[in-house]
């Protein structure tokens, strides 16, 4: 069900974490929502954290604004967008581990900068049969909700990632393992659904990155993972938007793969994820699979990335409207949606840097927006009125020197004789 996007033309967005503010040190930690939020300096911290997130997307003039993942803990990488549902669901230990060497299937050795994120990755063991437990994604959708107008998307780690990430003591193999996490996010999120969420968006299905690796396991594949996805996300779209977010990983804001991967090795499949949004990453890569998303992916809206979460360099906004007229060659605009890469919270980036990457995202929508004749939307941060400069001061100080007629003191020079 189009919420968010419905009867917009080229909309603005981020993935969805943006960096965390200095003075946010209160951590959720193993707590559940509720129970932190009856700690006030939690309860302050966290809303005043949302407030700042929520504030800085309206100032850019984003039209689907997300929480910055503020729930997260300041941890390696963004490790608590993996470990937040284990330590929140049923079924699980609740004691923090080393997880399984090489979770996920990359590994990467000491003196790599990624080293340390998978050495912080401590899970529990699942001990039980798994259920939705109290991860309590209604309540926070509803607090960030409350503090804007503008539709908010609400972003979650996808179960098959938490499979990988955890040890097993209950179920018989990985495929179980997996269904059952499925099952339990099914459940919570039509909780989230219900609450009025208007986009849910799973993150990174492993359906793209298992066909860019080659992935031929009769158990662990590409279309193994479609159904995964279908059966998580299942009778959602009768209540919400439902995005799919493809990515290749950011934790540290680093890269995951060595060489840029493409996703066309995926596409036919990915067009059948039950989803009305589909994200790629496509600023990081030049744009490079744009015609054949185009041409593959007919059933749903897509998503691009106009600005990289990688790097600090701040997209102009002529590169971002460039980036969007080369999407529009094979995307039509009523079914074109502009975004970030990835996230930009995942500890590597400064909040500037996110805020104005941002806005660049806005101003170079705009410019497409006028070009096509479609209303542009009003970017508070770029507005020239606004700016601390004594704007006529530097004007006339940067203007030439008017001519000042000078009387000379030379005598004029005498007649000649006839």
């Amino acid at each position: 069900m189009l919420r968010a996007t419905a009867n917009q033309l080229l909309p603005t967005t981020i993935t969805g974490s943006l960096p965390r503010p200095s003075w946010y040190t209160e951590n959720l930690g193993l707590k559940s929502f509720l129970q932190a939020m009856v700690e006030t300096r939690f309860r302050e911290q966290y809303e005043d954290a949302l407030s700042v997130y929520l504030n800085e997307q309206l100032i850019a003039g984003l039209d689907i604004v997300t929480d910055g993942d503020v729930r997260f803990t300041q941890d390696i990488g963004g490790q608590s967008w993996t470990s937040y549902p284990p330590f929140h669901m049923s079924g699980f230990d609740g004691i923090p581990k080393m997880a399984p060497v090489g979770g996920g299937g990359i590994g990467f050795p000491r003196g790599h900068i990624l080293h340390d994120y998978i050495e912080a990755r401590l899970m529990p063991s699942i001990v039980g049969p798994i259920g939705r437990g109290t991860m309590q994604y209604a309540q926070m959708y509803k607090a960030a909700q409350r503090q804007t107008t503008k539709p908010v998307k609400f972003g979650t780690v996808t179960p098959e990632l938490v499979a990988f990430a955890v040890q097993d003591f209950y179920y018989k193999d990985v495929q179980e393992r997996i269904w059952a996490i499925s099952d339990a996010f099914n459940e919570e999120l039509h909780a989230l659904a219900d609450a009025g969420c208007p986009v849910i968006q799973m993150e990174e299905p492993q359906i793209h990155l298992l066909a860019a690796r080659g992935v031929v396991d009769k158990v662990i594949n590409p279309e193994f993972m479609l159904k995964v996805f279908n059966n998580t996300v299942r009778g959602l779209r009768d209540k919400t938007e439902v995005w799919c977010h493809t990515c290749w990983g950011n934790p540290s804001q680093q890269r995951m793969f060595a060489q840029v991967q493409s996703y066309k090795p995926a596409l036919k499949i990915l067009n059948k994820v039950d989803a009305d949004v589909i994200t790629f990453e496509s600023c990081s890569n030049q744009g490079m699979d744009l015609e054949a998303i185009g041409r593959e992916i007919t059933d749903m809206k897509v998503a691009i990335g106009v600005i990289d979460h990688h790097s600090l360099q701040v997209e102009t906004p002529k590169e971002v409207a460039d980036h969007i007229r080369m999407a529009l060659k094979h995307i039509p605009a009523e079914r074109l949606v502009l975004s970030s890469d990835c996230g930009m919270g995942r500890e590597g980036m400064a909040r500037r840097h996110a805020l104005y990457k941002m806005v660049s995202l806005v101003q170079g929508t705009n410019i497409v927006r006028g070009e096509l004749g479609i209303n542009q939307a009003e970017c508070i941060a770029a507005d020239p009125n606004l700016t601390l400069l004594d704007v006529k001061r530097t004007a006339a100080a940067a203007a030439p020197a008017t001519p000042v007629a000078v009387k000379s003191s030379a005598k004029p020079a005498k007649k000649g004789k006839k």
